[in-house]
């Protein structure tokens, strides 16, 4: 091969490999925005909590929005939605889900918190939460989905297993005759119902400062391509 089709050759892959390199690299620098702005938001609510009504939780235009937000109404007899792989000071478990309706607005999920599941993955039991209740907390927008693969709700006794939130699969799957919410709503961990909880906003993903990491080592990769590519060729240039 002459030296002038391997220099093509080795430029075309370094280069493919530059790109790609800092296209991820970029990529977790736009992740480490978002998510900075979505727990400064959540942090300047959470530190006023000032009281809205839960039927905000139904507006649409707020689906990405954060509020502190309080109501009565009534849990739905439906079963619990209990969703999977949820870590808990290094404890596997689940993030326990149930229909609430509000006095006014639309149906919503409401996050009673977390529970361990044993060795066998024998789902906990969940008793349903009868007569009228008054609620707080924070309406966030539901979990990311991620890669979607498979259903994302399976009946299992007498819970559903869900592998993501998706609020359109659990009005379908259950028999809800009007859709949910678009936002979630995250109990006061003061409130004497529900399970252990808090109000950490990325208990099992990756925090800013993480992807801005990931960031830096993508970037250091896409350099060091192009240095390893600058000096294999000059070195080239200097043989007789």
């Amino acid at each position: 091969m002459s030296r002038t089709r391997t220099l093509v050759v080795g430029w075309s892959a370094a280069l493919v490999a530059i790109a790609l390199f800092a296209n991820l690299g970029l990529w977790q620098s736009r992740r480490a925005v978002e998510k900075q702005a979505m727990l400064d938001a959540a942090a300047a609510v959470m530190a006023d909590r000032t009281p809205r009504p839960l039927s905000l939780a139904s507006d649409p235009i707020r689906a990405r929005d954060y509020d502190w937000a309080v109501g009565s109404g009534t849990f739905d007899a439906r079963d619990a939605l209990l969703l999977d792989n949820q870590q808990r000071n290094g404890r596997a478990g689940v993030r326990v889900y149930r229909i609430f309706v509000p006095a006014q607005g639309m149906p919503m999920l409401v996050d009673l918190g977390w529970l361990p599941l044993s060795g066998d993955r024998k789902l906990p039991q969940v008793p349903n939460l009868d007569g009228t209740i008054e609620l707080r907390g924070l309406l966030v927008p539901p979990p990311s989905t991620g890669l979607a693969l498979g259903p994302a709700l399976v009946k299992q006794g007498d819970a559903w297993l869900m592998t993501r939130v998706d609020l359109a699969a659990i009005a379908s799957e259950t028999g809800l005759s009007v859709p949910l919410a678009p936002r979630v709503l995250r109990l006061d961990p003061a409130l004497r119902i529900g399970y252990e909880r808090d109000l950490e906003l990325l208990p099992n993903t990756l925090p800013p400062d993480q992807h801005r990491g990931y960031a830096l080592q993508w970037f250091a990769l896409a350099a060091a391509v192009l240095a390893t590519a600058l000096v294999l060729t000059f070195r080239k240039r200097r043989r007789p």
